[in-house]
């Protein structure tokens, strides 16, 4: 009986893992500016724009620590280049931020007008990543003579002769 309940456990751990494994996502580190770093006369509208930011992820702010900063302030602060008093400030020069709630951030450099001149970045974090685009089935289905037929429906086979077989080891 033991051996049956461990094999009913490893089907449906494998069952789940594959249901799920699109799902998962690795977390990415993301340097700013990519080769660029944290500098002036970069577009860090245009540079977000081509990442993805989820919760997880970290940002990796590069640069001099003589001529620059990484501040973090909410977003009517961003609008007009404004630093208050609490704002989050990093100096190190290799900055790590770490992305841990989804939602709108907003850094900029708040050194000398830099800001003002366009070092600036608004990301937005998503809580988990978009599942991936699936192919758009054909049309018209494929013949059950051509490959692809046969081979669909052996698969159908298959999922169906798995899913009896648990489903008779639970009873079981």
């Amino acid at each position: 009986m033991t051996s049956k309940q461990t094999l009913v456990v490893a089907i449906t751990v494998a069952a789940l893992t594959i249901a799920f494994l699109p799902g998962l996502a690795v977390a990415m580190e993301h340097v700013v500016g990519d080769d660029m770093g944290w500098a002036l006369d970069f577009n860090y509208t245009a540079w977000a724009e081509t990442k993805q930011f989820v919760v997880g992820d970290t940002l990796v702010f590069e640069y001099g620590t003589a001529g620059h900063d990484v501040v973090e302030v909410g977003g009517p602060d961003f609008l007009a280049c404004n630093q208050p008093d609490n704002a989050v400030v990093w100096t190190s020069g290799l900055d790590r931020v770490a992305l841990d709630k989804a939602g709108p951030r907003w850094f900029f450099c708040g050194m000398d007008q830099h800001c003002e001149r366009g070092m600036k970045l608004k990301i937005t974090v998503l809580e988990t990543a978009p599942p991936a685009p699936q192919p758009k089935p054909p049309l018209v289905a494929p013949p059950p003579s051509s490959p692809a037929g046969k081979l669909e429906a052996r698969f159908g086979e298959a999922v169906a002769v798995v899913t009896a077989v648990a489903v008779a080891l639970l009873v079981l």
